[in-house]
């Protein structure tokens, strides 16, 4: 009997590094950490008519947990916001990092920097954990949005140091299913109510029996005001 292709890997020792290829030119480390990806908890961004949102799943039920410590909406900057997927540990080094450099802009530009170029260097840097030896790549996939010329802006990077800028993305479980919803429903000139409403219809939908309102947590933009505001919970529903 033939033996399984991931097996042959495995005892040839292709998935040994993150920077050996296979025979088939994947670099087995780097998948493996897309699957870590896929067992966080969900996110969801969204660039509406009138600003830009990201929506997140906590999935803490630990009563003994404080709830504001379990945060998975992050600031960077005033008008910079982030969310992750996959391994937390290694995506606080990664916000860390854009705290960082968004601190450093503004006292070297006396401006506020733009989201393209946090995810550009949060992205270098996950891409440099690829191709050098004796370190893993980053287990984590980040979102970014914020406001840039005033606008809502929304950009994901992945594991191997790609980026792109969306719409509307989603990472972390059952994040197929729930682009799917998005790619039939997402229109353009959805406000930042219908959007919101539709990002929690599309993660109920996906989650089924495993929804929980109460788990949620959002942080959001208004186009042209530099201020972040965050609910969570069924609160999340008074949005007007």
């Amino acid at each position: 009997m033939d033996m399984p292709i991931d097996m042959q890997h495995q005892q040839m020792g292709y998935d040994r590094t993150a920077t050996m290829f296979s025979p088939e030119g994947h670099l087995l480390q780097v998948e493996y950490a897309e699957k870590t990806v896929r067992l966080g908890s969900s996110s969801i961004g969204m660039v509406c008519s009138d600003g830009v949102f990201i929506l997140a799943d906590k999935r803490n039920d630990d009563v003994l947990v404080v709830p504001e410590s379990a945060q998975k909406v992050y600031e960077i900057d005033a008008h910079i916001i982030s969310s992750v997927a996959g391994i937390i540990s290694d995506a606080r080094v990664l916000i860390d990092k854009a705290q960082l450099l968004a601190q450093q802009h503004r006292l070297t530009y006396d401006s506020a920097i733009e989201p393209e170029l946090i995810i550009k260097e949060i992205s270098n840097l996950k891409q440099q954990f690829t191709q050098y030896g004796g370190a893993r790549p980053f287990g984590v996939s980040v979102m970014v949005a914020g406001l840039q010329d005033e606008k809502g802006r929304l950009f994901t990077s992945d594991i191997t140091g790609n980026y792109y800028e969306y719409y509307s993305n989603a990472i972390g479980e059952k994040d197929s299913e729930i682009k799917d919803i998005l790619r039939e429903k997402y229109k353009k000139e959805l406000t930042l109510k219908k959007g919101i409403d539709l990002a929690i219809e599309a993660m109920k939908k996906a989650k089924a029996e495993k929804f929980k309102i109460d788990k949620l947590e959002i942080a959001y933009l208004e186009d042209g005001k530099e201020e972040i505001k965050r609910l969570e919970g069924k609160k999340i529903l008074e949005i007007k």
